[in-house]
């Protein structure tokens, strides 16, 4: 098993991260009759993408003694409905000043578009992912 989620009350859940521990909270976006004084778990999907993404590039960057330390990505999430869902994700990575080449920007750029969150996402999500190299 890897999570626990209990529903709270007020459309709240507690997940619990059952080999580290570690809690986060969630809460239904103020759009759908919630307070928005937390992640809602759509926005959880979306920030797992960037969270994705920026991990799969460090684990490659390290094979390569490349420090992506300061890497950051700036995700947005957009609702559409009949059915409400995600319907497009900007995940916008901005990479620290690190002199790369144009191949080893490639690779890192590829690593990140064929994260297990990005494989995992429906086609009908559309992506806009953008890198900006300092």
């Amino acid at each position: 098993m890897t999570a626990t989620v209990t529903y709270e009350s007020n459309l709240r859940t507690t997940c619990l991260h059952l080999q580290s521990g570690s809690a986060i909270e969630t809460d239904a976006p103020t759009d759908n009759k919630g307070k928005g004084e937390r992640f809602s778990p759509t926005d959880l999907i979306a920030t797992g993408l960037g969270a994705c993404m920026i991990t799969t590039m460090g684990i490659k960057a390290q094979t390569m003694d490349i420090a992506l330390d300061g890497a950051k990505v700036e995700v947005t999430k957009i609702m559409v409905s009949d059915p409400r869902r995600i319907g497009k994700i900007i995940a916008h990575v901005t990479m620290p000043i690190l002199n790369l080449d144009d191949k080893t920007k490639e690779i890192l750029e590829r690593v990140a578009r064929t994260c297990p969150v990005e494989r995992s996402l429906h086609p009908d999500i559309e992506l806009d992912i953008a890198f900006n190299w300092l």
